[in-house]
């Protein structure tokens, strides 16, 4: 199985593709999207969707993962964050992916072993899982995470073990 995992944001978004062979993932690609502070909100949504839609034609993913929506003091950031990971459906939705999404406590239990776990101790988590030869930064990681705890869950459902929400 092959994962599109993203960690959504307007102006740093995560994205990540992880695989898993023979229960032993690995990381294909991980990087972040960097959209400059003088780009128009809707720039920067365009800029999401079509860097996503070249990743899923590079890599061909089997699905897409992402970190459910979470809650925000600002309503602002929270649109914001909404009309990124809208842009990220609609990508994966573009390309006839199907969408799952992650609580955030979910995905650093899975990564770290405990729901409150810190941007620092998830990067040494996926480096050190994925034996990757640099520690990832925060974005990058995060959706690392996200992709790992995507191919956990999906083992977990093939045992009768129920899984993510599908959106």
């Amino acid at each position: 199985m092959r994962v599109l995992a993203i960690d959504a944001s307007l102006r740093n978004t995560g994205v990540a593709v992880v695989d898993a062979n023979n229960g032993k993932a690995r990381a294909l690609y991980f990087g972040t999207i960097h959209n400059a502070q003088t780009l128009r909100s809707s720039s920067c949504l365009v800029a999401i969707r079509d860097r996503l839609a070249d990743l899923i034609q590079e890599h061909k993913p089997d699905c897409c993962a992402l970190e459910s929506v979470i809650y925000v003091q600002s309503y602002k950031t929270a649109i914001l964050l909404g009309a990124a990971r809208g842009a990220a459906i609609l990508a994966a939705a573009e390309n006839g992916l199907p969408v799952f999404e992650y609580p955030p406590a979910r995905i650093k239990q899975a990564t770290v072993g405990r729901g409150g776990a810190g941007k620092n101790q998830i990067a040494f988590m996926v480096r050190a899982v994925l034996g990757l030869a640099e520690t990832p930064d925060a974005d990058s990681a995060d959706a690392l995470a996200i992709g790992l705890t995507h191919l956990r869950a999906q083992e977990t459902a093939r045992m009768g073990i129920p899984g993510a929400k599908q959106i």
